[in-house]
């Protein structure tokens, strides 16, 4: 359990120290992973950017993943039983959304070059991993040097799914219990971080380059 994103943030940013003198671009997922990516960038003295994916919603519940969609792609849970019609419906509305917080996100600040980077993937929890993977692939198509997946907690069983990843250099976690329900279960505060605050936090991380 933890108190909150800042204290699950710091925690993670020890077991992530070994990467301080590596060429790093830390990419927090908003916007829960913000809080979380401000405080290991500032730990780790590397640049912090965003990486705007959306799941896709199931037709019978909304907050259940059975894909994710970035603006380079989408990725689509193997174990989603959900028509052809249904996901083409919804890959076009999430499409839609993605592009909107693209150009919210990056009103002031630009894209990092990932190209040759370590990319540490920041979320403050990760539940089927279908997000996550959604955004491994879109981090691939840079060409990075290697890809970090980081999070406080996870199941085993979508940590088992990353670590298979050939993509994945590292999985690294801080917690993985097998009673898994949601993220929230694992924090004390878990209130909704805006997309105004998470844009402050990344803004402020990349004051020095201007």
């Amino acid at each position: 359990m933890f108190l909150d994103r800042d204290q699950a943030g710091e925690e993670l940013a020890l077991k992530l120290e070994s990467y301080k003198d590596k060429e790093v671009v830390v990419l927090a997922i908003p916007r829960g992973g913000l809080p979380l990516g401000f405080i290991i960038a500032k730990s780790l003295k590397a640049p912090l950017d965003v990486a705007i994916t959306k799941k896709l919603g199931h037709p019978n519940n909304p907050e259940y993943a059975v894909g994710a969609l970035s603006s380079q792609g989408y990725f689509i849970n193997p174990e989603a039983h959900v028509s052809k019609e249904y996901l083409e419906q919804e890959i076009e509305r999430v499409r839609e959304v993605v592009k909107a917080r693209n150009q919210e996100y990056y009103s002031i600040t630009k894209p990092h070059d990932l190209t040759g980077k370590w990319v540490i993937i920041v979320d403050d929890g990760i539940a089927t991993g279908s997000t996550m993977m959604a955004t491994v692939q879109l981090v691939g198509k840079a060409n990075p040097k290697g890809i970090v997946v980081a999070t406080p907690v996870a199941p085993p069983r979508t940590i088992e799914m990353l670590k298979s990843s050939p993509l994945i250099d590292e999985v690294i976690y801080l917690e993985a219990p097998i009673y898994f329900s949601g993220v929230g279960q694992f924090y004390e505060d878990f209130s909704a971080v805006q997309d105004k605050e998470a844009i402050r936090l990344l803004e402020k991380a990349n004051a020095s380059e201007k």
